[in-house]
């Protein structure tokens, strides 16, 4: 057997079997690389490498900014979702929408997305009549424009292990991102129409105004973040280190929701969770190393052009692969092991590294909805305490929309490739 597969198979049983996934990718490498004859002084080389790079600090960055901002953003989110689409029959589905979009455009985390927003909307849409499942559904789905919005962690990942543009990545992923949360919201006003959800008094102009300005500095934190990376006036890891800074000074000095003592635990536990991101990545090099030179990459080539010689089937095909991949593994583990795996075929088609990662990328969010991993799907459930069935039943018209928003990064590179050539990224 391939080393490069048995490092796929061992991280795939280990991960199954519940270990850790940065320590089951290790496992695996270095298992495979002792039955391989390899030189095991690769490992420290490689994985030290993996993390060499200032892109790398972004992670930490905008973890710990989404963690102190979250304190007082996500009630601002959703007083301006609600000044807006309040008056709408179903309007709480489309301000958890919204809100989420917007409160991704700074945390660049799924599970966040639907722990901050969801925390709130969910159960405000059960008292106001909403069936449980559907409120979860919906804040579980909204949830994966969280990592869709720019900034996301994963894109990050993927630009590290293939040394590829982060802000050529951020700009690709906004027309997806965008067109899913449109498509969220339309659906959302067509349900609240066909049940006859509540709606709430509309606002008028006056009321909105001071909505929008008593929350005008939290909607300034994503302006500044895309704005400056997307105008090329720093980059994304600056952009990371600049949202700590205005997130510290709103959070203390503005909206006084955070005292001196709370910083400490906010950039300890943005500590962690980076940590673990960061060793994942560094223990992935040396599995990329193994997969490589093992070979196992012309092989799946091989595979698929004896399979058949038609682009359009080899893309259908990789996402079913990937869609799979999604029900079993987190995202970020996923991107590590299968970019060395599958690049070299989806380059040799045509494609760039924009157009896969966005295809890979949107299939992994998907899978956030999907068990049984289904992070953001079983994080809803557990906050709506719904029956998991019939939160997924209810999800399934919106998983059919993210198919479609999939299909189009599939096919159509110019909606993910048209910003980047614009900004010349």
């Amino acid at each position: 057997m391939s080393v490069g597969l048995v490092t796929i198979v061992g991280l795939l049983v280990l991960s199954i079997c519940g270990v850790p996934i940065f320590l089951a990718l290790g496992t695996a490498t270095l298992a495979a690389m002792a039955l391989g004859g390899m030189p095991l002084i690769v490992i420290p080389q490689q994985t030290f490498a993996g993390i060499n790079s200032t892109a790398m600090l972004a992670i930490p960055f905008f973890m710990l900014a989404g963690n102190i901002m979250s304190r007082s953003i996500t009630m601002k989110l959703v007083d301006v979702s609600n000044a807006l689409f309040g008056w709408v029959k179903g309007s709480l589905a489309v301000v958890t929408v919204v809100a989420s979009a917007l409160f991704g455009a700074i945390s660049g985390s799924a599970t966040a997305t639907c722990s901050a927003i969801g925390g709130m909307t969910i159960p405000a849409m059960k008292k106001e009549g909403y069936s449980d499942s559907f409120a979860a559904a919906t804040a579980s789905m909204a949830s994966i424009l969280g990592p869709m919005i720019p900034p996301s962690i994963t894109l990050i990942v993927y630009a590290s292990a293939t040394e590829t543009s982060i802000s050529a990545l951020f700009q690709a992923t906004v027309i997806p991102g965008v067109l899913l949360a449109l498509f969220l919201v339309g659906y959302s006003l067509w349900y609240g129409k066909k049940k006859d959800l509540p709606s709430r008094p509309k606002q008028n102009a006056q009321q909105i105004f001071r909505t929008f300005r008593s929350s005008i500095w939290a909607l300034l934190m994503p302006v500044i973040i895309l704005g400056g990376i997307f105008g090329g006036i720093f980059t994304a890891t600056e952009a990371a280190a600049v949202s700590v800074i205005y997130a510290l000074l709103i959070s203390l000095f503005v909206y006084r929701d955070m005292s001196w003592k709370e910083i400490l635990p906010s950039m300890a536990e943005a500590g962690v969770s980076a940590a673990a991101i960061m060793i994942l990545v560094g223990v992935s090099k040396s599995s990329s190393y193994v997969i490589t030179t093992s070979g196992l990459p012309a092989a799946v080539l091989d595979l698929f052009a004896n399979l058949t010689d038609n682009k359009y089937i080899i893309l259908l095909l990789v996402n079913l692969l990937f869609l799979v991949i999604g029900m079993l593994m987190e995202a970020n583990a996923a991107v590590v092991m299968m970019t060395p795996l599958l690049r070299p075929l989806m380059l040799s088609l045509g494609l760039s590294d924009i157009h896969f990662c966005m295809m890979m990328c949107v299939n992994l969010y998907i899978g956030l909805m999907t068990p049984p991993v289904g992070v953001c799907l079983l994080l809803g459930n557990q906050i709506a305490g719904a029956r998991l069935e019939r939160t997924l039943k209810d999800a399934l018209p919106m998983l059919g929309l993210g198919l479609i928003v999939l299909l189009l990064v599939t096919y159509v590179p110019a909606v993910t490739e048209w910003i980047p050539s614009v900004l010349g990224s």
